[in-house]
């Protein structure tokens, strides 16, 4: 019954896990080229599955050239340089941001995430015409939609403008694709994520996580609460877009695996995946969790640990990615291959 995928992000980065593009425009070569993406979208097509890229606008990488750009034109004063407002920097320190001094020159730039992620400026028309130009190829190219990382990120703690900057884009993608598919990551609380509902369905964090509603409730919790909590949900999106609908989730690559809080012997596993996919709405599923495979952060500071190789059981050299060391069993021994063999 599976429906779309959702490719985290595929553009060439100098990170493994590529939330830092260094060239929109390029498939990354440890995943292929753009013709195996053309043939992944054909044969996803050919099998009613749609598929959606996760499409990072709020910041680059310090490698892409348009920032390189941007530090020289602030290094030699170079005002009239296209670049030199293409990413947001200021004079001045700004309460809530991250800013990284631009050295000999007074100006910092904006890196919420790391300095290696500056921030670009989208008060800047050049900026938006470019972001725009990105989703048109890959929508020309066939892609069914995509998932915004960081939506609230870009104009990070101003949520009227992030707002009001959804409102724009959308309406620009729909006029190139009007059945578009997205969801937005805002990672905060209902009260926060619920206005941008009015342009983007989001995914719902409040139900996500061991301490999530849909894991609460399948460790024996009030199904009434859970309910409820739905029906409230539904009512406060659709007051906001009546198109809206709950786009749920248990786990992703940024959360330690439900593998981990809900088990398999328990029933707990089985019991979440019911109550994620049964609701109304769309429900994502990440990958490894149809197999028990496991993984958390620990006391390591990456996300690497969440992220481990697909168990596959075919053969495939399918290695951990970069800085990972989880050392407890994966899974529970289960395969793809031994589910696909009934």
């Amino acid at each position: 019954g599976v429906e779309g995928i959702w490719l985290s992000p595929i553009f060439v980065s100098p990170s493994y896990h590529k939330y830092d593009t260094s060239d929109y425009y390029q498939v990354d070569p440890k995943f292929g080229t753009e013709e195996d993406l053309k043939e992944l979208i054909d044969l996803c097509h050919s099998r009613n599955v749609q598929i959606i890229l996760d499409l990072v606008i709020n910041h680059t990488s310090s490698y892409h050239p348009w920032f390189r750009e941007f530090m020289n034109a602030h290094r030699n004063g170079d005002t009239e340089n296209e670049f030199y407002d293409f990413y947001s920097w200021y004079s001045e320190p700004q309460q809530g941001k991250t800013l990284y001094a631009i050295t000999g020159t007074g100006h910092s730039f904006e890196g919420n995430f790391s300095g290696a992620m500056p921030e670009l400026n989208y008060d800047n028309d050049a900026v938006r015409e470019k972001m725009v130009d990105v989703a048109k190829y890959y929508l020309d190219l066939g892609v069914d939609g995509f998932r915004f990382d960081a939506a609230k990120y870009v104009y990070y703690g101003d949520e009227p403008r992030n707002a009001d900057f959804w409102q724009w884009y959308m309406a620009e993608l729909r006029a190139i694709k009007p059945d578009i598919y997205t969801v937005a990551e805002v990672w905060d609380s209902d009260a926060v994520t619920f206005p941008y509902f009015t342009s983007t369905n989001c995914f719902n964090f409040t139900m996500s996580q061991t301490s999530g509603q849909i894991a609460q409730t399948a460790k024996a919790g009030d199904v009434n609460v859970f309910t409820a909590y739905v029906d409230n949900y539904i009512d406060q999106i659709h007051a906001r877009n009546p198109e809206a609908m709950p786009v749920t989730f248990i786990a992703n690559h940024d959360t330690d695996r439900a593998a981990g809080f809900l088990t398999v012997a328990s029933g707990q596993a089985k019991v979440a995946a019911n109550l994620s996919i049964l609701m109304p709405g769309s429900t994502f599923i990440y990958y490894g969790e149809e197999i028990g495979l496991k993984g958390s952060r620990g006391g390591a500071n990456t996300d690497a640990n969440r992220r481990l190789a697909m168990n596959w059981g075919d053969g495939d050299t399918i290695k951990d990615p970069e800085g990972a060391d989880y050392s407890s069993p994966q899974s529970n021994g289960t395969v793809v291959e031994h589910l696909a063999n009934g």
